[in-house]
């Protein structure tokens, strides 16, 4: 059965001061149609009951994720005691969904809370499409790739290898055996990337059989998977919240590209057919909310006068004004407004870095 896995514990820092600790990126409506993860749960449309459904947050957000996805049994939320980054998460779900779901033929289908894609339609497709793939060759790992429409540095890429062959008569977007997973490439490199047309930007959603990902788990991190078995034995015990913290604790937080992926060999990219957006900072906004004849592009209540190229995120309740502004972005909270030059976009991350330096955590 296919379980999806929607990974929920990142920080959104590029997104303060909107993003904050108890209200990360992935609880914002930055765009239409409600949350980020309101939206990726929404997406699945009926690939899984919600019973099948597992969501891997920070321990501190699991009431406000639960509070956003009411049809979700409170089960389905699991909140990690600290920060231990993809692989551990996975491996987590992977036992869950096999010893503690008891499904032990359980395909997963693992995806971040915080990206907008569509249509859902072509979505679902997608994913029942790598479903078929790995039900006829179990050992196949199937991740999604988009076809870059610039040559961007802030995205790992997907080197593509030969075409798969795929009996079906149902259409399907194409699928290429994977040649290596590249990092965030310099401008120069990108701009290769695209230009060979061989190249995809990495989606980091990934549908695998869970016992494939614990296999490659205890192969290239034994010491992770030994850590993560005993938090599943004590899974619905009276000891599973002392074990969880104990045992996650003492894993060594790393990446699932470099656990697992790094390493994979049978793997296979779908090219996306759906729209995909990352929503990395706030630049993006303007790619989804689109702009107005000045190339600004207003979130609530503003009045602009010689503004050009500038963001503005805003309530309705709250006016912002903004003279002779030109590519800039605003966002003001009832605690904390940035006001920021939009080129110097990565530099937020200092910011949260300086907050926390002071100890101002009613910023954070």
């Amino acid at each position: 059965m296919l379980h999806p896995v929607i990974m929920a514990g990142g920080s959104g820092t590029r997104f303060w001061p909107a993003s904050r600790s108890q209200t990360p990126k992935q609880l914002l409506s930055l765009v239409p149609g409600g949350s980020m993860i309101a939206q990726t749960v929404e997406r699945l449309g009926d690939l899984a009951p919600p019973e099948r459904c597992l969501i891997v947050t920070n321990r501190r957000l699991v009431e406000a994720v639960r509070e956003q996805l009411p049809l979700l049994p409170s089960s389905a939320v699991v909140g990690e005691p600290c920060k231990r980054d993809t692989a551990p998460c996975i491996g987590l779900a992977a036992l869950l969904v096999t010893k503690v779901a008891g499904d032990p033929d359980a395909i997963m289908a693992v995806m971040p809370a915080d990206h907008v894609i569509s249509p859902p339609e072509l979505f679902q497709n997608a994913i029942r499409q790598a479903v078929d793939m790995i039900e006829a060759d179990p050992h196949l790992i199937v991740t999604y790739g988009i076809k870059p429409t610039y040559p961007a540095e802030i995205f790992g890429y997907i080197h593509r290898n030969t075409r798969m062959s795929l009996s079906t008569d149902v259409e399907l977007a194409p699928a290429y055996h994977v040649a290596e997973f590249r990092e965030k490439p310099d401008a120069h490199t990108a701009a290769q990337y695209l230009a060979s047309g061989e190249y995809y930007w990495n989606s980091g959603i990934f549908v695998w059989r869970a016992d494939t990902i614990l296999d490659a788990l205890r192969e290239h991190q034994p010491a992770m998977l030994k850590h993560l078995e005993q938090i599943a034995a004590a899974w619905g015990t009276p000891e599973q919240e002392d074990v969880f913290d104990r045992e996650f604790a003492a894993i060594e937080g790393i990446s699932v590209d470099y656990a697992v992926m790094e390493h994979a060999t049978d793997v296979v990219v779908i090219e996306a057919p759906f729209e995909w957006d990352d929503l990395g900072g706030w630049q993006s906004l303007s790619r989804r909310l689109g702009t107005d004849a000045d190339g600004n592009t207003i979130v609530g209540k503003h009045i602009g006068l010689n503004t050009h190229g500038t963001i503005v995120r805003t309530s309705e309740d709250h006016l912002v004004v903004t003279l002779g502004l030109e590519d800039c972005i605003v966002v003001h909270t009832p605690n904390a407004t940035l006001v920021a030059n939009k080129h110097d976009e990565e530099s937020i991350r200092k910011v949260v870095k300086q907050l926390e330096a002071r100890g101002w955590n009613e910023h954070l």
